[in-house]
């Protein structure tokens, strides 16, 4: 019976021992909180940079696919036969009997004011105030006179007749002012030598006064930094005009006018030697000009045949927008097509402007439509082609006595 006894305690000691191992855990790890749609799982947080750093950061994310985004958006297309069968000319690439002919007739061209040089000095632009501006065009009567005269037409719209230069300034701002004070300055001298040249004169005129309007209410508009170089760099992009039409004989002067860019640049080379964009660098040069701003021009116009992705990305914005008010002088009609995307369809259909569209996708003109589209240079454009100014054909007026 003991035995018996002893035999069931073993039993029930061997099944208290198995039922206490299977209640053990096998381990010691947490379990996992199930994934739910409310709860999801979260990355693991970094501590965020210092905040200089992040601008860094920031900035660096902005540039790189902006510059991606350029380059996608202007790839190097086959241009139109007419403008891949330009063979561009440079004064290097005239013989030495062609380049002294050439350079006795840009002799012939008379020099405008002295005080043209000091207008464009790049110390001068930078540092000169409204009073300064003033008086240095006081040292040209004429141009002078001019100036306020043209100040005081309908164009402007002022409502009191102003009578110093001064103020001028404070009405229209020192852009507005430089750039007519520059036209003037520049109308000394080119003058038709013969009525047949009064036409392409009085069109050229007027393509630049509207241009250097466009140039400083788009730089405004924009916020573009230096404004007073873009339009003085618009400007002078017209001084290669102006020589072609004075070298041109006169019987060639009507063809000339009814080409586009790239039949005039064609015939300039014909019967000049150079087309219009490297004979204004021959005669700003021999003008003594700022060789940067000659640089500058010069680049604005070789834009009817460089492709944007052969320029510094830094200079392409400047270099498409002064191109653009050099373009939009001559064919006003041409920006009421700002508003949308037809402006580019426009330019990159024309074969003249084939490179210039791909100039205005870079990402620094992004706000450029809104700007042409702004009451602004709306209202811009309807004055000047209400009103056309011709600094060429403008009478001098009586100088006011200084206020």
């Amino acid at each position: 019976m003991s035995a018996l006894i002893l035999w069931i305690s073993a039993v029930l000691a061997l099944a208290l021992l198995w039922w206490a191992f299977r209640r053990k855990p096998r381990s010691t790890a947490p379990a996992a909180v199930p994934r739910t749609a409310t709860t999801p799982r979260q990355p693991p947080q970094e501590p965020l940079p210092p905040p200089a750093l992040r601008q860094g950061f920031d900035a660096l994310a902005v540039a790189v696919p902006a510059r991606q985004e350029h380059r996608a958006a202007a790839p190097d297309a086959e241009p139109p036969a007419e403008l891949a069968a330009l063979a561009w000319r440079r004064l290097q690439d005239l013989d030495a009997d062609r380049r002294a002919a050439l350079t006795e007739a840009i002799r012939g061209i008379p020099r405008p004011p002295r005080s043209m040089q000091q207008l464009l000095s790049p110390e001068f632009v930078a540092r000169a105030d409204s009073s300064q501006l003033a008086d240095l065009v006081m040292t040209e009567p004429l141009i002078a006179a001019k100036v306020l005269g043209a100040v005081n037409s309908p164009r402007y719209g002022l409502q009191r007749p102003i009578s110093h230069l001064g103020q001028a300034v404070t009405f229209l701002g020192m852009n507005t002012v430089r750039s007519i004070c520059l036209q003037y300055m520049l109308a000394e001298a080119f003058k038709p030598g013969h009525a047949s040249a009064r036409q392409a004169f009085d069109a050229l005129w007027r393509a630049c006064g509207l241009a250097s309007e466009l140039a400083v209410h788009l730089g405004k508009a924009m916020n573009l930094p230096q404004q007073a170089g873009l339009a003085t760099q618009v400007v002078l992009g017209f001084v290669g005009q102006l020589a072609s039409a004075s070298l041109l004989p006169a019987d060639q002067l009507k063809r000339w006018m009814d080409e586009d860019r790239i039949g005039r640049a064609r015939l300039e080379q014909d019967l000049i030697g150079l087309n219009a964009c490297e004979l204004g660098q021959l005669l700003m040069h021999s003008w003594s000009l700022p060789a940067g701003l000659i640089e500058d021009v010069g680049d604005s116009g070789r834009v009817l045949v460089t492709p944007v992705s052969q320029v510094d990305t830094t200079r392409a914005p400047t270099l498409g927008l002064a191109s653009l008010c050099h373009h939009l002088g001559e064919h006003p009609a041409d920006a009421h097509t700002a508003d949308s995307a037809g402006l580019m369809d426009h330019l990159s259909g024309r074969a003249d402007t084939f490179h210039l569209a791909g100039y205005l996708a870079h990402p620094g003109l992004a706000r450029l439509p809104a700007a042409l589209a702004s009451a602004e240079v709306q209202a811009c454009l309807d004055r000047v082609l209400d009103a056309p100014e011709n600094p060429g054909q403008a009478e001098p007026q009586a100088l006011p006595a200084a206020a």
